[in-house]
């Protein structure tokens, strides 16, 4: 069974950095795609960063130049390095995956979540 773990969140002060990571776990071939979204009280759940198959990467406006997506295939993780953090960037972030899996099938998965506060 394929699961997402994500981890790293926390509180931290505006101007700060935190690293979340998403660890997939499973029977699986490897990640095509995974991207990040984060989703704070009260709003929808918005796409924060992709990362491709071929390894392109994007990003919403309001993160570009502070937020960076990654991933390592041989340990099977991705990964979201947050810099010079805003209050505004406060909610639970989420893992999504598109996986492929044995015996050749792709299907799509979310992690639990991660909560992030930023305080000002």
């Amino acid at each position: 069974q394929v699961q997402l773990v994500e981890s790293g969140g926390g509180l931290v002060q505006a101007g700060g950095s935190l690293r979340i990571s998403c660890a997939v776990s499973g029977n699986i071939f490897g990640i095509n795609q995974m991207e990040w979204y984060r989703q704070a009280p009260g709003k929808q759940r918005e796409l924060v960063a992709q990362i491709l198959s071929n390894n392109i990467t994007n990003y919403a406006d309001s993160v570009k130049g502070r937020f960076t997506i990654s991933r390592d295939n041989t340990q099977n993780t991705g990964y979201l390095h947050m810099n010079s953090l805003e209050p505004g960037d406060s909610g639970v972030y989420f893992c999504y995956a598109l996986i492929l899996s044995p015996p050749w099938s792709a299907g799509e998965y979310w992690g639990q979540g991660t909560q992030v506060t930023v305080s000002s």
